[in-house]
């Protein structure tokens, strides 16, 4: 039986050789863009970020909307805002290492008896990745990088850092974000100068900011404010 060409053996090859580096580039390049977005987050640790991905997808999608960022220390932004967004968003903000794994089980179980998709259970810790470095697109592509960049960021940036960043970059309406853009659209004040009744409305909008107004969260507020009550706030 005549046996194949060294040609021929070349041209099976082939395919595979090119098949291996290209899964060998998307590997580098996966692995790149999680150690930039790593050293950046280093440097949050000390600097506002210029600008986040987040910023840039709104841009392009909301020409009219205008842009509006003012970046704040955390000693400019009113306690009782910072509280309000952590009973809000992530009660357990504190005490888990970047992903709350009881609340995405609550989620799943009551998805399971419903009959329903899992609500999100997203982190402050999260958010703030998806604000910095990511879209606002949902995919399992987004979630590939978001996890592994959630860890590291729990890792890096001490928690008050975390908040004060998410506090900083988060949208609260079409163009505005940061708490003290927010103070100034919503209220006509500065973050530092939030009341509690303020800061529960503006954390109430936080799930769907481009379309919730603070002055039609009276309910979701006064949830809110109790649950601060019971956290000890």
């Amino acid at each position: 039986m005549p046996k194949p060409s060294e040609k021929s053996k070349k041209r099976r090859i082939r395919p595979f050789h090119w098949m291996w580096r290209i899964v060998r580039f998307c590997v580098l390049l996966v692995v790149g863009y999680l150690l930039l977005c790593t050293l950046l987050l280093i440097g949050y640790r000390f600097v506002d970020p210029p600008i986040t991905t987040v910023q840039i997808q709104r841009q392009i999608e909301s020409i009219g909307d205008g842009f509006h960022y003012s970046p704040v220390d955390d000693s400019e932004q009113a306690i009782v805002v910072r509280r309000a967004v952590v009973a809000a968003e992530d009660a357990r903000f504190y005490s888990h290492n970047g992903l709350d794994w009881t609340e995405i089980q609550n989620a799943r179980e009551v998805a399971r008896r419903r009959g329903t998709r899992p609500r999100g259970a997203s982190t402050i810790t999260q958010q703030l990745v998806k604000n910095l470095f990511l879209t606002t697109h949902r995919s399992w592509i987004r979630k590939g990088f978001e996890v592994p960049l959630t860890y590291i960021a729990d890792l890096v940036l001490p928690k008050e850092r975390i908040l004060t960043l998410y506090m900083n970059s988060v949208e609260w309406g079409p163009g505005v974000f940061g708490i003290e853009e927010a103070a100034q659209y919503h209220y006509g004040i500065s973050a530092d100068q939030l009341s509690r009744n303020q800061a529960a409305r503006l954390a109430a909008c936080l799930p769907n900011p481009r379309e919730r107004r603070p002055q039609n969260m009276g309910n979701s507020a006064s949830r809110i404010m109790r649950r601060m009550s019971q956290m000890g706030w």
